[in-house]
């Protein structure tokens, strides 16, 4: 596009965004989730994402004027079985709702890539049938465990597939203003005797040890905005423990690399 282009077309309007539910969370992502991408959430197990992942699910239920979408969503969980008591638990602490939240929450099961691939085109009807604004698959790694194998040629077709989901996925995050949240989860990262390092260059902590977001480099390449969840373990006088949880930025087109602590609480999660 040229500078002249520029002042003949107008800016494109401020894209939405998502509330997750905690204004200090929300601050640290500069309004939320956004729409029209694809927000990528990676922890170890236990950290709080899929407890995020829930969250966001009964946020965008919320109107827009309180940072919803005012809509519903779909959940398609290959993390099994799908987590309704603390959904359940989530919505005590909820205000009343004219309307069953979870009727607003459409639940699909992935069993694998091919599975993956036999939903994403029903999708143009259902979006908006439904009324779908956010997408969450929790998680995307799951669906390629144990899928390929370490060859050249399978390494290489796996990477198509990345492409394949992605492309698709963001397709429909534009075509439809929607959000999209997958979780991820991490590896350990292994180092040489001679300082090599073997894995994603790109090294995290969580609970002591050096980890990196699992799929690798050309999966990062699928992602618009990555958030990393941790956890620090603070020894508090000679018998007790005391486990403390972050969140951070690793990269964003629209953020900085910032972090900030949070809870889990049985009312949700939330930033301190």
């Amino acid at each position: 596009m040229r500078p002249a282009e520029l002042l003949r077309r107008p800016l494109p309007t401020q894209t939405a965004k998502l509330t997750l539910g905690c204004p200090i969370l929300d601050r640290l992502l500069h309004g939320g989730i956004p729409c029209e991408s694809i927000t990528e959430i990676v922890a170890e197990s236990g950290s709080g994402k899929t407890q995020l992942a829930l969250q966001l699910l009964l946020a965008a239920q919320l109107p827009v004027s309180d940072g919803g979408l005012a809509a519903a969503s779909l959940y398609l969980h290959s993390e099994f079985p799908f987590p309704f008591r603390r959904i359940h638990q989530l919505l005590f602490h909820r205000p009343h709702s004219p309307h069953n939240p979870l009727d607003r929450i459409f639940i699909e099961p992935l069993h694998s890539v091919d599975h993956l691939f036999d939903v994403l085109p029903r999708l143009d009807i259902l979006i908006p049938k439904s009324n779908i604004k956010l997408i969450v698959i929790d998680s995307v790694a799951a669906l390629f465990r144990g899928e390929f194998d370490n060859t050249a040629p399978e390494l290489k077709r796996r990477s198509g597939l990345f492409f394949k989901i992605s492309s698709k996925l963001k397709f429909y995050a534009r075509k439809f203003g929607l959000a999209v949240v997958l979780t991820n989860q991490v590896t350990d990262v292994i180092e040489s005797s001679d300082n090599l390092r073997i894995g994603n260059p790109v090294s995290l902590c969580t609970s002591g040890r050096k980890v990196c977001a699992t799929l690798g480099l050309s999966w990062a390449n699928c992602v618009n905005t990555r958030l990393f969840m941790w956890r620090e373990e603070d020894r508090v006088g000679d018998d007790n423990v005391q486990t403390r949880r972050f969140l951070r930025v690793v990269f964003a087109p629209h953020l900085p690399d910032s972090s900030c602590e949070f809870v889990i609480r049985r009312e949700g999660l939330f930033g301190v």
